[in-house]
């Protein structure tokens, strides 16, 4: 083991649960998140018997690595890097997901927020100290998903805004209290769209009034979904990545206009496909029955605490 490096003990295993998240909600682009009550959950055990197992059940299980380049592996030994603790020679991850892949609803997010939540627990899961540090979870989330709108909702649960001014030096997020009417309803298909094919015909720059007409939406969102649901719609408008993008998702972008024309405040979820409302109580059923035949409607609520872990054995 190199010098100065800790070894995590044979025997150490943590249970790790992290929300599905939705972001961007129309102007918040790559900076507001929102958490949604569907949950990964991750099990990782250290092993005396040297190798990698990895279980998959559930959403990806017949499409992802099982081998070291699996996501939530790759970014646990990036977080033991950046803490200073040796990767074990055994360890035996089980993924139970349920976030739909590529789809919108933050599953990259979950996976890396995942990996840097276990391999923190796992590493202070026999001191008696704090199990995780969620700011620096935050921050090592954000640097590797290359925004925080996502992993900082998955962080955090809840409503979060989030900015850096260098995210090497780490990220900053702020937790808003959710209306107690708001509802989201988010629309899933089978389609699936991967970030770096949605963001790849964004332009790389925009209009002025575009960007300050964003930024007067951006402000409305947050005292909308905060205190005054009335201006949800308002609120959802986007003037910088929806349109760019429509020809990527075009049936998410037709369900989005027939749900706006209703005066239903509807926004692509994340990168796509999916596509999220955000509604009240009251009108959410009316609102679940846009999805018709082609879609799914998920009323899952928004958690207010995001990622979690326990230890569930120590040497």
């Amino acid at each position: 083991m190199p010098a100065g490096m800790v070894a995590v003990p044979a025997g150490t295993a943590v249970r790790v649960e992290v929300p599905a998240t939705t972001a961007n909600l129309g102007p918040g682009f790559d900076s507001i998140g929102l958490a949604l009550g569907v949950f990964d959950r991750l099990e990782v055990t250290v092993t005396d018997e040297p190798g990698l197992v990895i279980d998959v059940e559930g959403q990806g299980a017949d499409t992802v690595p099982h081998d070291e380049s699996h996501l939530v592996y790759r970014t646990m030994v990036r977080a033991w890097g950046d803490l200073g603790v040796e990767v074990p020679e055994g360890l035996r991850l089980s993924c139970h997901n349920t976030v739909p892949h590529a789809s919108g609803m933050g599953s990259s997010s979950a996976a890396i927020v995942s990996g840097i939540v276990a391999a923190q627990a796992l590493s202070r899961a026999n001191s008696d100290g704090e199990l995780l540090d969620l700011d620096w979870v935050n921050s090592l989330a954000a640097l590797l998903e290359g925004h925080p709108d996502n992993s900082s909702a998955c962080v955090y649960g809840g409503f979060t805004v989030s900015w850096s001014e260098d995210p090497e030096q780490g990220t900053r997020t702020l937790c808003l209290p959710v209306h107690p009417d708001l509802e989201p309803v988010v629309f899933n298909r089978a389609a699936q769209l991967s970030t770096a094919t949605a963001r790849s015909v964004l332009p790389a720059q925009v209009r002025l009034a575009d960007a300050a007409a964003n930024s007067a939406r951006t402000a409305l969102l947050s005292l909308a979904v905060t205190a005054h649901p009335a201006y949800l719609l308002e609120a959802t408008r986007d003037y910088l990545h929806q349109e760019p993008r429509r020809r990527s998702y075009a049936a998410s972008m037709e369900l989005v206009d027939r749900l706006r024309a209703a005066g239903h405040a509807a926004a692509i979820s994340g990168a796509g496909p999916s596509v999220c409302a955000l509604t009240t109580r009251d009108r959410a059923a009316e609102v679940a029955g846009f999805a018709g035949e082609e879609w799914t409607a998920l009323r899952p609520g928004v958690p207010a605490v995001g990622a979690r872990a326990e230890v569930l054995a120590r040497p």
